[in-house]
């Protein structure tokens, strides 16, 4: 019963949305910086072992007029080998989405964190693999990121901050 109850719900919420609730009207690089300050050492002294690597992810959204959102994807990562630096990459990718205005309000905002740089990630994804390759190390090939987990996090993050200042 609680299963004809979940797919009745889900039916009517596809029902009501639009057939294309996204439209992609540009894609860029807003900044992009990559720092490789010890590859001649690490050319000359080939590692032993393999860099420790870490990638942070962050989504931003600033919303423009006639329901649109500029979506920046932010993507910082850098690789070091015991305790020299390999590498620093980091970018700022972009895109500005029309949605559609039947859109439900509470259904804008995960649309926007989640499906948005969801859309922009492969094309990121593969400006840091080049970016990483040209650098004279071999190329970054990103994980896929969870949107929904990183968007969960942040509501939570949200709703203990306002309960932090409630009290």
């Amino acid at each position: 019963m609680a299963n004809d109850k979940k797919q009745e719900t889900k039916a009517a919420f596809t029902e009501s949305m639009p057939s294309n609730p996204i439209t992609i009207k540009a894609q860029y690089t807003k900044d992009l910086s990559f720092e490789n300050p010890n590859i001649l050492k690490l050319l000359s002294e080939p590692a032993a072992q393999s860099p420790d690597i870490s990638v942070n992810v962050h989504v931003e959204a600033k919303p423009l007029e006639n329901n649109d959102f500029e979506v920046t994807l932010n993507i910082q990562a850098k690789a070091s080998l015991e305790k020299t630096e390999v590498f620093i990459a980091e970018l700022a990718y972009a895109g500005v989405f029309g949605i559609a205005e039947e859109i439900p309000e509470e259904s804008l905002k995960p649309l926007v964190l989640i499906e948005c740089p969801r859309l922009l990630f492969p094309f990121a994804r593969n400006i840091i693999a080049e970016i990483t390759r040209d650098g004279g190390v071999p190329p970054l090939m990103l994980n896929p990121v969870d949107f929904v987990e990183m968007y969960r996090q942040q509501a939570n993050q949200s709703n203990q901050t306002a309960k932090t200042k409630k009290n």
